[in-house]
C-alpha cells in the first residue's frame, strides 16, 4: 500500500470533508522552501506550512539545538519545577516584546495561547469581585479551535455546530480604510452596553479572513478606548509574530501596548508544538494572593517543554541574524513590485502587502465561499504546478519561508498570474 492509501485507512485530517476532498499528498521530505512527495514530485511551500516554518524545512541550526537539548533534558513537569531553557526563553522574549510585558505562560499551540488569555481576562475581574463576562472581537476573526478561542472567532462555519454553548462575545467591524470611525463607535457602544472583560484582535492582519489589513493608528485608537474603560486587550500574534509583518511583532508598529500577547506557530521554527501567552505585571498581580482560589488553574502536560524551549531560542536567534532580516526585506520588496504589477490586471479586485505577507483578491462572477468552487479550482491548479498555496475563497495569499530564494518566489508569482488568467 502507498502512504496515501494507508492514510485513507486510518487518518482524519483537519478542515477536511473526507467524502468530497481529494486524497492528501504524502510528503516524504523537506529542505529549505521545498517539499517532495512519495513520488518525488517537488513543491514550493509558499505558505511556510500554515505559517510555521519561517526558516525552512529541516533547518540544521534548529535541529542541532533540539538534539543537544534531547540529550540533556528532554522533558520535566513544570508544576513545582523549572529549568534553564524556559528561563532563557523568558529572558529572550523580554528583550524583544513590548516593554510592558513581564510574565509568560507556556502552553501547546495557538488555540491554547488564546484560551489562556481569554480565561485570564475573565478571571482577572472575577478575582477583583467585578462582574465582567463579555469578550469583544472583530468580525471574521479567527483565534483557534478550542472553545473560548472558537467563541472569539467570527467565521461561522467553524462554529455553527456549537452555537449557544459559548462564552459571551460581541463583535465590532475591522477598522479597514474608510471604516475606521465605524469601528471606533462600535467599540465604545459595546463597552457602554455590556460588561466587557477583554478585547481580542489579530494586530494589523486578519489571517484566516484572507489577509485583511488595517492601519496601526486605528488599532492604537481601539486599544486606547479599552484602556480608558479598563477593558483588557489581547493581541493574538500567533500568525503575525516573529517577522511576518516586517517587524518582530505586528504590535511593534502600534503606539499602544496590549495587556496580553499570544504567540505560537513560528515560535519554534515549525519544529515542536509550543505556545506562549505574555502578560503585564498588573494582570499577574490580580492572581497573586493568599487565597489559592485566585490562582490560574490552567496547565498542559507539556508546558514549557525543554526541547521546545531550545527550538524557540534557536528560532529567535535565527530571526535576529542580519541574513534573515535582509531576506525579509528582500521578500517585501519583491511582493511590492509584484503587487504594483498584478493590481492593474482586469481580473484583480485588489492586492495588498505587509512584510512577507502578500494577498490578491480575484474577481468572480458569484459570491465565493471559503471552500467554494473557485478556491478548489485554484488550489488544484497550484498543486498541479508544484506550489503549496491555500486560497481563501477568491483570495490567494503568499506567506513564504524567509529563506525562499528569489527564483522560487518569482516562480510562485508567475504561477499565480497563470491562475488568474485561468479562472
Amino acid at each position: 500500500m502507498t502512504l496515501t492509501e494507508k492514510d485513507s485507512q486510518y487518518l482524519w485530517h483537519p478542515y477536511t470533508q473526507h467524502k468530497t476532498s481529494q486524497t492528501p499528498i504524502a510528503i516524504s521530505r523537506g529542505e529549505g522552501a521545498l517539499l517532495w512527495d512519495e513520488n518525488n514530485k517537488e513543491y514550493i511551500d509558499a505558505i511556510a506550512s500554515w505559517w510555521v516554518n519561517p526558516f525552512g524545512h529541516s533547518n540544521k541550526f534548529i535541529a542541532d539545538a533540539i538534539y543537544k537539548q534531547l540529550t540533556t533534558l528532554e522533558h520535566v513537569l513544570f508544576g513545582g519545577f523549572t529549568h534553564e531553557p524556559a528561563i532563557k526563553v523568558a529572558e529572550k522574549l523580554m528583550e524583544i516584546l513590548p516593554k510592558n510585558q513581564q510574565k509568560i505562560f507556556f502552553s501547546d499551540n495557538g488555540s491554547t495561547a488564546v484560551e489562556v488569555a481569554i480565561k485570564v481576562a475573565l478571571q482577572y475581574f472575577f478575582n477583583k469581585n467585578e462582574k465582567r463576562t463579555t469578550i469583544i472581537a472583530f468580525e471574521n476573526a479567527f483565534h483557534g479551535d478550542t472553545f473560548a478561542a472558537m467563541a472569539a472567532s467570527g467565521i461561522s462555519f467553524y462554529t455553527q455546530a456549537f452555537q449557544g454553548m459559548f462564552i459571551d462575545v460581541v463583535r465590532i467591524p475591522v477598522p479597514i480604510k474608510g471604516q475606521e470611525q465605524t469601528s471606533f463607535d462600535a467599540l465604545e457602544n459595546v463597552i457602554k452596553n455590556y460588561n466587557c472583560a477583554g478585547f481580542i484582535f489579530e494586530p494589523l492582519v486578519q489571517g484566516a479572513a484572507g489577509m485583511v489589513m488595517y492601519e496601526p493608528e486605528s488599532l492604537a485608537k481601539l486599544i486606547q478606548i479599552c484602556k480608558d474603560n479598563k477593558v483588557l486587550t489581547i493581541a493574538d500574534e500567533v500568525m503575525t509574530g516573529f517577522g511576518k509583518t516586517g517587524k518582530t511583532f505586528a504590535m511593534d508598529y502600534v503606539e499602544a501596548d496590549p495587556d496580553m500577547i499570544c504567540l505560537s506557530k513560528a515560535l519554534t521554527g515549525g519544529t515542536i508544538p509550543m505556545a506562549i501567552t505574555t502578560f503585564t505585571q498588573e494582570v499577574f498581580d490580580a492572581f497573586y494572593d493568599d487565597d489559592i482560589n485566585k490562582a490560574l488553574f490552567h496547565g498542559h502536560t507539556f508546558t514549557a517543554n525543554p526541547t521546545g524551549c531550545a527550538a524557540a531560542l534557536a528560532s529567535v536567534e535565527l530571526l535576529q541574524t542580519q541574513e534573515m532580516q535582509d531576506n525579509i526585506e528582500r521578500i517585501n520588496k519583491s511582493h511590492l513590485t509584484f503587487q504594483k504589477k498584478i493590481e492593474k490586471h482586469s481580473k484583480v479586485i485588489t492586492a495588498r502587502t505587509l512584510g512577507v505577507i502578500f494577498a490578491v483578491e480575484i474577481k468572480s462572477d458569484s459570491e465565493e465561499s471559503y471552500y467554494g468552487s473557485m478556491r478548489t479550482k485554484l488550489y488544484n491548479f497550484f498543486i498541479e504546478k508544484g506550489v503549496v498555496l491555500r486560497p481563501v475563497g477568491n483570495i490567494v495569499y503568499i506567506l513564504p519561508p524567509y529563506i525562499m530564494t528569489e527564483e522560487q518566489l518569482q516562480k510562485v508569482y508567475s504561477i499565480i498570474e497563470e491562475a488568474i488568467e485561468m479562472v
